[in-house]
């Protein structure tokens, strides 16, 4: 029989670009903030995020192999979902909290579900927003040789003065990947320019949340304020490596615009009015949970239903 007549399902058009390439970007894209957390708080970072992506890989394999799945650890995405849980710790973590985290966010978020394209929630994220439940005093804890007291987005909170230029540069407390703004932004370029992301959800995410501080934080627009909430945190790991997720993700292009405006309203919400000062993997979570509707909603009406006529 003819290839001609042959029918498979979708995608029926192929990028060249394969998940194995497009995770092993991710991955060299999260170098800069790993290689700066590990330079600012020492080897226990190195330790940490050694033994958390080894989980999540290790948990991947396994799991396919008592099952007698293909294995597909060669996609580098559970390398992807360990090294952004570690980059989550705060390196006074022990080493087990990683391999906690590693195995949900492989088995319960992920091939519970079906494997890589079937979750629904950011792996790495739905596993911080379970160790933050499950041992909030550990996931809390952000003391440790080079720094001790509040973090920065802490401290503004309480109405103390903090240094924007040390939270830029990334001499701070936080997670192990969190704290440096410069090195994180070297990452988002190199996945722009390789064009693995664009600006549609980080634009507008960074942008609905500056609107949102300037109008509900008490300050105005202080631009030192607004710098402060920029550069600490996890605001600018979320927007340009989770917030992107391909899978969790709105696919139509007025969703995804949809879809970081809401991040950045959630974010500014929990941040402003909620106990805690972040809200980075709550808002990105409970967008990825809207993402269904969000789509719902935007996607563009099919060609002779009911569209305009000419």
């Amino acid at each position: 029989m003819s290839d001609l007549m042959k029918v498979s399902s979708n995608p029926h058009i192929r990028a060249k670009s394969s998940t194995s390439s497009i995770m092993a970007a991710v991955v060299i894209a999260l170098l800069p903030a790993a290689g700066f957390g590990i330079y600012n708080f020492g080897l226990d970072a190195l330790i940490l995020i050694l033994v958390t992506v080894l989980s999540t890989v290790l948990t991947e394999y396994i799991f396919e192999k008592i099952l007698g799945k293909k294995v597909t650890i060669g996609d580098y995405s559970a390398v992807v979902t360990g090294l952004l849980l570690a980059l989550n710790l705060p390196v006074s973590a022990p080493w087990w909290i990683g391999v906690i985290g590693g195995v949900f966010a492989i088995l319960v978020v992920k091939l519970l579900f079906g494997g890589l394209g079937q979750n629904f929630m950011n792996p790495a994220l739905g596993a911080r927003c379970f160790l933050l439940i499950s041992f909030t005093s550990i996931m809390t804890n952000f003391d440790c040789d080079a720094y001790t007291g509040a973090t920065p987005l802490a401290a503004l909170k309480s109405g103390e003065a903090v240094n924007i230029f040390n939270m830029v540069i990334g001499k701070t407390s936080g997670t192990i990947g969190e704290t440096s703004m410069i090195a994180i932004v070297i990452g988002a370029c190199f996945l722009i320019m390789t064009g693995i992301i664009d600006l549609r959800i980080p634009g507008s995410y960074i942008v609905s949340f500056v609107i949102f501080i300037s109008l509900f934080g008490g300050r105005g627009f202080d631009y030192a304020y607004i710098s402060a909430h920029l550069a600490g945190g996890g605001l600018m790991l979320g927007a340009f490596f989770m917030a992107t997720d391909y899978v969790t993700r709105p696919i139509t292009v007025k969703g995804q615009y949809v879809y970081g405006i809401l991040l950045g309203i959630l974010t500014g919400i929990f941040r402003v009015f909620g106990p805690s000062s972040e809200g980075v993997s709550y808002a990105i979570i409970l967008g990825n949970l809207l993402v269904p509707l969000i789509e719902k909603a935007t996607l563009p009406t099919a060609f002779g239903k009911g569209g305009a006529r000419a």
